[in-house]
């Protein structure tokens, strides 16, 4: 890692830094929000409300945010929205303070932070190339090393430690979360400055957000990336949906059990981050691509006739690598390709189509095992992986990958491997064939 880390620019340190500590920051809040909102009320519907209500912005103005994004200085979007996020979170914190802490209270706040994060998020996936010089294998060990950390306080640190502040008081967890973000934007204005984006013709808002989300629609490639975790959180989320009662009635889990349970797939996940690079050097970015859905795809399987506890730990934590590997690899292949002006555009449609997905899988998750009973939203998951794994082959195979990543180069440009000596880099971006 010592080794890897010293090819990266000093400036990934810290945004490696502020992502991580703001990712502990995420984990905290993930955790007390909705144990915060338990302490108010016991209706299912307005818990859910708390708990989609961050999701919101995503699907309202995912495109039209990636817009904004492209517009502005990238950096200072980052910094501003963490700024903002801190400030916004001092609100529910003195609320909980003064015993007025409600519901709708909740929900603003959820809904607040999930605009921030779109901007920062957008903002960081259109910096990341521009600091990296759009290199893939560096694009590809920078990731790798954020999605690592963001997994191992998000879901590993995070969420106790949520839990934990929340007992000593309700304000806590909120005040920690907002101190995570101003540190978190002190490192980010630390950071070098990275090109403006190039101004395009007077365009209205509308007109350009369009323009970024017709470009994923007619690269191959990118469509390709896009359908992935579209397709693939209609599947998880038709899991996630019923993975608790399938884990209490089918395998006779308990609540500590579960919670076992899901650290065997975070588990995976970071072993997943840890391996994406050498699996897409090993077998090409595009092969690799495939088989981690192929995986995705077969450990559900294995989720849904598990006859035990063990084995079904151990499927979700093969499920978990493959997504691990699959969320380095994608987007730094997307960032590799994509023109910076239209970074942001591109990125936030990719992710509005996947936060799209996801309440279609949870009801459908729903509605299957009622009607089919448990274990059938497993089983079609798996099939809906697997069909989606042999859709997308072709459209991110090597071949195409090696066309987008020659098309993207920058002629002459001595820092991206598709200017390289095409015999070594062959080797290291898309293996043997």
């Amino acid at each position: 890692m010592t080794t890897d880390m010293g090819k990266l620019p000093t400036g990934f340190g810290r945004l490696w830094s502020a992502q991580t500590i703001s990712s502990l920051g995420d984990g905290v809040t993930q955790a007390a929000l909705p144990l915060l909102a338990l302490t108010l009320t016991r209706d299912p519907m307005a818990l859910a409300v708390v708990t989609a209500a961050g999701t919101l912005p995503w699907l309202l103005f995912g495109v039209l945010g990636g817009a904004l994004v492209d517009r502005w200085d990238r950096r200072r979007t980052m910094w501003v929205a963490d700024t903002a996020r801190a400030v916004l979170l001092a609100i529910p914190a003195a609320a909980a303070v003064l015993d007025v802490l409600s519901i709708p209270l909740l929900a603003a706040v959820a809904f607040l932070l999930g605009v921030g994060g779109l901007f920062f998020d957008t903002a960081a996936t259109a910096y990341l190339p521009d600091l990296l010089r759009r290199d893939p294998a560096l694009l590809e060990r920078a990731n790798s090393r954020l999605r690592g950390a963001q997994t191992a306080m998000s879901g590993f640190a995070g969420p106790p430690a949520g839990s934990a502040l929340l007992a000593v008081g309700r304000a806590v967890p909120l005040l920690a979360d907002a101190v995570s973000f101003l540190l978190s934007a002190l490192l980010v204005r630390t950071l070098p400055a990275a090109p403006r984006p190039v101004p395009e013709a007077r365009e209205s808002l509308l007109r350009q957000a369009r323009a970024g989300a017709s470009y994923v629609f007619r690269d191959r490639v990118l469509l390709g990336l896009a359908l992935r975790p579209a397709v693939g959180n209609v599947a998880f989320l038709a899991v996630e949906t019923v993975l608790a009662l399938f884990a209490h009635d089918r395998l006779g889990i308990d609540t500590y059990g579960f919670g076992l349970l899901l650290t065997a797939e975070a588990t995976g996940g970071l072993l997943g981050t840890g391996i994406a690079t050498s699996l897409g050097r090993r077998l090409g970015t595009g092969t690799a691509l495939t088989s981690t859905a192929a995986v995705e795809g077969l450990a559900i399987l294995g989720l849904a006739a598990a006859p035990n506890p063990y084995v079904a730990g151990l499927a979700l934590a093969v499920c978990g690598a493959g997504m691990g590997a699959t969320m380095v690899l994608a987007p730094s292949l997307r960032q590799a390709i994509v023109p910076a002006h239209l970074m942001g555009r591109v990125a936030s449609t990719s992710r509005m189509l996947a936060m799209c997905a996801a309440p279609i899988g949870a009801f459908l998750g729903g509605w299957l095992a009622t009607a089919y009973g448990v274990r059938t939203p497993l089983y079609a998951a798996a099939v809906l992986l697997l069909a989606m794994t042999a859709v997308t082959a072709s459209m991110t195979s090597n071949r195409q990958v090696e066309a987008a990543l020659r098309a993207a180069a920058p002629a002459g440009d001595p820092h991206h491997p598709e200017s390289s000596d095409p015999v070594q880099e062959s080797t290291v971006q898309t293996g043997s064939r």
